[in-house]
């Protein structure tokens, strides 16, 4: 049965996992983009939808912006909650459902947030429920995968394999392995192996929209689509939407 809420991965729900989140990805250069985005824009109050452990919403705080950051997922917000400027943020534990109507001037889904609504009317309610959440003229900004790149086919143990001594913890070993393709949708494993051989398993969806389909959706939700950027960290493997809505939407 469609819910208007995304399955919650272990990887952002456990508390230990979620703890592993930024050590074992520190590049976070992709939200440089996001930076600019909103600053040319002239936004002061932000939604970061999907914020995970909050490194972007504390980034945005630090920086002078109003910020909401969202997500399900519990024990990711309480990493987030710890971070130097998280005091600024206003967490919400929930969706954008929970959210009041006509209150931001930009939402952002950063990294896979957009691609984790796999069901059709699941992202279209999540789209028009967005537009609802920004003002008149509010601008949303978000990245896909593209699909006819087919990057999850180096997702093999073998080519993702590493390991990582995390500072006050021990060495741990990840890797992704892929479950399966079909219909757009894209099933993977991730492992994390620590130093014991405790291992500990999160698998994950995400939907491969193509281009056509997503501005169709925007425009069903009540967005004019401004830009369609090549992703700078990742040219030719991702597109980052800028769209606006509507002033009578």
């Amino acid at each position: 049965m469609m819910t208007n809420e995304p399955v919650v991965d272990a990887n952002f729900n456990d508390e230990l996992l979620a703890r592993l989140y930024d050590p074992l990805d520190p590049d976070r250069s992709d939200l440089e983009i996001y930076t600019q985005l909103i600053t040319a824009i002239d936004a002061h109050k932000i939604l970061d939808l999907g914020c995970g452990t909050g490194t972007f919403a504390c980034i945005l705080a630090g920086a002078g912006f109003e910020v909401t950051g969202v997500d399900p997922a519990g024990a990711s917000l309480v990493v987030a909650r710890e971070k130097p400027e998280a005091a600024r943020v206003h967490w919400v534990h929930g969706t954008v459902h929970d959210l009041p109507t006509g209150d931001f001037d930009a939402a952002v889904m950063t990294a896979n947030v957009a691609m984790v609504f796999t069901d059709d009317a699941q992202w279209q309610n999540t789209l028009q429920r967005i537009a609802l959440a920004l003002k008149p003229g509010g601008t949303l900004i978000f990245e896909t995968r593209r699909p006819e790149v087919r990057a999850w086919e180096q997702w093999t143990e073998q080519l993702t394999r590493e390991t990582t001594v995390v500072a006050g913890q021990e060495a741990v070993t990840t890797w992704v392995q892929v479950l399966g393709y079909d219909n757009e949708l894209l099933r993977f494993r991730e492992t994390f192996r620590f130093e014991n051989e405790t291992e500990m398993i999160s698998e994950s969806t995400l939907r491969y929209r193509n281009r056509e389909h997503i501005e169709a959706t925007l425009d069903a939700a009540g967005f004019e689509v401004r830009e369609v950027l090549d992703a700078p960290d990742r040219p030719g493997r991702q597109l980052i939407f800028v769209a606006q809505r509507r002033m009578n939407g």
